[in-house]
């Protein structure tokens, strides 16, 4: 899971626009007349979009390209720390979106700070993957993997079951679900592989207490053990998708990495984003979110090795191979997530730790 702790006041960086007009068929019915009433804002603010995470540096660049006239600007605050800054800056906001966790999203809608609205595709998206009158949607998902060192490990786990066996002992690491989000999110996978549902997670914490007694678990981590895990340390990281695809593809692990997602089932942490109410450059924020979830942003984010939100996304084929097709992906209902949260943190404590 992603965290920032930025002053609330932190600098937008503002990305100058390009000399280039609109071209070609439009990627949605109205986008042009949408483009006009952006272009004379002249500027779209969004917040917490730190241009190297899920590839964001690169949505700018091909949004300036399109939409050569709406100026770009940005910060990286963190998702909690977004909640705030809109909820500080209700009467005079400075955001026209926001990003953030899913969970964050729910906050900011208890606060009163968004704005419905419902983008290209919207309809398309699970309904536990959006806001009913679009106060947020999903953008894009962070998958539960398996990143299994293939010098460390020689038989390559390909379920929960898997990682029961002797062969695993002192194998696996993972992050702790009581302080973690992603600890929170692999919880909910191991549930749901264990016959539990989004009422009861007493088998996933079971399950975590079996690997446990097992001897299999080298450590719980309490932040994110990715440079452990590029440095050859960590034999099983039960984490993200994209974290995976990153060390293999981008960070030089290559063929010593395989990237698993177990087959009972596995679960995806989903990011929102949403209109700022009374933002000050409401047509810019539409043709900003608007953009994002076509095809074009959507394929986008994959590039950045995130699964994209909306089903059925015509990804190119290099881009394709690496997101295999995953029947056994549950969408994470939020609401009940986060009604669950007390209930994975005592029992975690009580059943791995005997506290």
């Amino acid at each position: 899971m992603r965290y920032a702790s930025v002053m609330v006041g932190a600098a937008l960086a503002v990305l100058p626009t390009l000399a280039m007009a609109l071209e070609g068929p439009e990627l949605y019915p109205g986008e042009k007349a949408l483009y006009e009433a952006a272009a004379k804002e002249g500027m779209v603010v969004s917040f917490d979009t730190g241009p190297t995470w899920a590839n964001w540096g690169t949505m700018f660049k091909r949004f300036k390209a399109r939409y050569a006239e709406v100026e770009m600007a940005y910060n990286d605050l963190g998702s909690g720390a977004t909640v705030v800054a809109l909820d500080k800056a209700r009467n005079r906001p400075q955001a026209d979106t926001a990003y953030y966790f899913g969970g964050s999203a729910i906050d900011a809608v208890k606060k009163g700070v968004l704005s419905p609205f419902k983008p290209v595709n919207f309809d398309k998206l699970p309904d536990v993957y959006r806001a009913p009158d679009g106060e947020w949607f999903i953008i894009h998902q962070l998958t539960v993997a398996f990143l299994v060192n293939t010098k460390l490990v020689k038989e390559v786990p390909q379920s929960w079951a898997d990682l029961l066996k002797p062969d695993y002992k002192n194998a696996v690491v993972y992050l702790d679900p009581r302080s973690t989000g992603q600890g929170q999110v692999l919880t909910f996978a191991a549930n749901y592989a264990a016959g539990g549902d989004m009422e009861n997670v007493l088998p996933g914490v079971e399950y975590l207490a079996k690997l446990h007694k097992a001897g299999n678990v080298l450590r719980v981590e309490g932040t994110t053990p990715y440079a452990k895990f590029i440095k050859g340390e960590i034999p099983v990281w039960i984490g993200y998708e994209n974290d995976g695809l990153k060390a293999k593809l981008q960070d030089g692990m290559g063929d010593d990495i395989a990237v698993v997602l177990p087959k009972e089932a596995t679960v995806a942490a989903p990011y929102a984003i949403s209109l700022v109410k009374n933002g000050p450059n409401p047509n810019a924020g539409k043709l900003w979110l608007n953009f994002i979830m076509t095809d074009a942003g959507q394929t986008t984010f994959a590039e950045g090795f995130v699964r994209p939100s909306v089903p059925g996304v015509k990804l190119p084929e290099d881009i394709a191979k690496h997101f295999p097709a995953a029947p056994q992906l549950r969408p994470l209902d939020l609401l009940k997530a986060a009604a669950r949260k007390s209930d994975i943190d005592s029992n975690w404590a009580k059943l791995v730790l005997g506290k």
